[in-house]
């Protein structure tokens, strides 16, 4: 069997005084997309951000490459790579700016720097707006400079948090042949959303989450299960949920 990725076993988080995770347990490989199911409210984002290292588990435990959240926060996020749908990048920058900022945030060293950029510039098909101030962008052209940021370090983890609810028909379709190109390129893609449609399409294996717990996990046609798709199996999961 494929080793796993990234690694999840009876997390547990609470934000002030709500309990938003409840022994989440679940893993993702590389070479797979992998789909975080769930309403908004779930618990999506809050397990991105704890694999990602911007929260800490209250308990239970986050493995990325045999590297533990906990200890080893700095190499995890050397290996993890995140898009959201709020695309964050500094509007007086330039879209090449924004990059070269993140790629040093990641550990890229001076001498990798300009090749590195260069060629994720040129990978996104960027080079026509690189020098633009990111708040003259469009919503896809954010979006292309918000994946080439998580991108730049070359990293074997990539998460992507709702990323096309804020675009167009276009826009999202790239971004969805971004995530299968780099299915085919080895990476462990972790797919968070609501747009079952998508998921569907998209992943090789989900969990579903519902009010901070795993309701179902498994490869995506068995989650599905005898229900015309997967947004039927979804409901009802979620409606007969404990």
């Amino acid at each position: 069997m494929t080793p796993s990725a990234v690694r999840i076993d009876r997390l547990e988080k609470s934000l002030g005084s709500k309990k938003v995770l409840r022994g989440v347990s679940l893993e993702a490989r590389p070479g797979e997309i992998f789909g975080l199911l769930g309403p908004n409210g779930a618990g999506k984002t809050t397990t991105l951000r704890v694999i990602c290292t911007l929260l800490a588990p209250d308990a239970g435990s986050v493995d990325v490459l045999g590297f533990d959240t906990r200890t080893a926060p700095e190499e995890v996020r050397r290996r993890v790579g995140v898009v959201t749908a709020e695309f964050g990048v500094y509007p007086r920058l330039s879209a090449r700016e924004n990059i070269a900022y993140f790629a040093e945030l990641s550990g890229v060293l001076d001498g990798d720097l300009h090749g590195r950029v260069d060629a994720v510039i040129d990978r996104l098909d960027m080079s026509s707006f690189a020098q633009q101030r990111a708040e003259s962008l469009s919503s896809g052209q954010k979006q292309k400079v918000a994946i080439a940021r998580a991108i730049v370090h070359d990293p074997p983890v990539l998460m992507f948090d709702e990323p096309t609810s804020n675009l167009d028909v276009l826009a999202s379709r790239e971004v969805r042949e971004f995530m299968v190109e780099a299915r085919g390129r080895g990476k462990c893609v972790i797919f968070s959303t609501h747009v079952l449609h998508d998921a569907e399409r998209l992943c090789d294996r989900v969990t579903i989450i519902h009010e901070g717990r795993v309701v179902a996990g498994g490869p995506t046609a068995e989650v599905r299960g005898p229900h015309e798709d997967l947004e039927d199996a979804f409901l009802d999961l979620v409606e007969t949920s404990p």
